[in-house]
């Protein structure tokens, strides 16, 4: 393997990669150039918001090749482009074989919702700690356990479960991967509904539910239907304020609403938002991420 390592200007970093790729690159990323230096710019917005900037002044574009020969050819077909006046090969460069699979799979470990409640993906043992196992491994949908919304939103069903002989319907709204329809179901919940508006969430859910054994109806969003004893959905606040009134009317009588999504200083405009139908508490907080839960009359 060989690997060609360009610096360019943001304004061609998307032009560059394409190029790359169209010349069979087998990957290709993109770096800050100016990265541990005083002159570093982070790109990194609020969740839910646009990053401040699409690119870096100037980027470090990598591209993997098979063989040392079609990185040079590469390099020079890129260069030769008229667009190209502003790039410049730092280095082309052998880069040692490695198990990508093995490598990938390394940076996702098990992860603890509570002590006896974890995340485990295939090619890990569960913890001996662990009662309650939900096999999931990343995929094209959001939700792998790792994310501050998604642990609380688990937590909290862990910890009522005793509430799962209540959990004879339940609506995971906006479910991504299913996660949280699948915790669901692992405690006890029966009736569920996870619907998405992305059919490859709708897929990976199915996909997700089979290798945890677990039964679940899994749709686009018109299959919601009825009232329902649990209603979930962790998806960001602008859209949790629009889908209240739609969320608000499938809750069952003492039905308990979760939402998350949400930012600390969001807290007070979903209270708005759902004030005429529910008082909306915050119920958990991590990283600056909250958890908001409500019980109908």
């Amino acid at each position: 393997m060989h690997e060609l390592i360009l610096i360019c200007r943001e304004d061609d970093v998307e032009t560059v990669s394409d190029a790359l790729m169209e010349v069979d690159s087998l990957a290709v990323s993109v770096e800050d150039a100016d990265a541990d230096t005083d002159a570093e710019k982070a790109l990194f917005g609020e969740p839910g918001m646009p990053a401040p900037k699409l690119g870096w002044e100037r980027s470090v574009v990598k591209a993997l090749f098979a063989s040392e020969a079609e990185a040079t050819e590469a390099a020079t077909l890129v260069l030769a482009q008229d667009w190209a006046r502003d790039v410049h090969v730092q280095t082309i460069q052998a880069v040692e074989e490695q198990d990508w699979v093995r490598l990938t799979q390394s940076q996702f470990a098990p992860v603890e919702i509570t002590p006896e409640f974890w995340i485990v993906p295939s090619w890990h043992e569960a913890p001996p700690q662990a009662k309650t196992v939900m096999r999931l491994d990343p995929g094209l949908a959001f939700g792998t356990g790792t994310h501050p919304t998604t642990r609380m939103c688990l937590r909290w069903i862990a910890r009522h479960r005793d509430l799962a002989p209540t959990w004879q319907r339940v609506l995971d709204y906006g479910c991504g991967s299913g996660i949280l329809a699948i915790g669901a179901a692992l405690h006890g919940a029966h009736g569920i509904d996870a619907v998405d508006i992305d059919p490859a969430a709708v897929t990976a859910t199915l996909a997700n539910a089979a290798a945890n054994q677990v039964q679940l109806h899994a749709a686009l969003p018109d299959a919601a239907q009825g009232l329902y004893p649990l209603v979930i959905a962790n998806i960001l606040a602008t859209p949790l304020k629009l889908l209240a009134p739609l969320l608000s009317a499938h809750l069952a009588p003492g039905a308990d609403l979760i939402l998350a999504g949400i930012l600390e200083r969001q807290a007070e405009e979903l209270q708005q938002a759902y004030a005429p139908w529910l008082q909306l508490e915050v119920s958990d907080r991590e990283d600056g991420w909250i958890l908001m839960t409500a019980r109908r009359a």
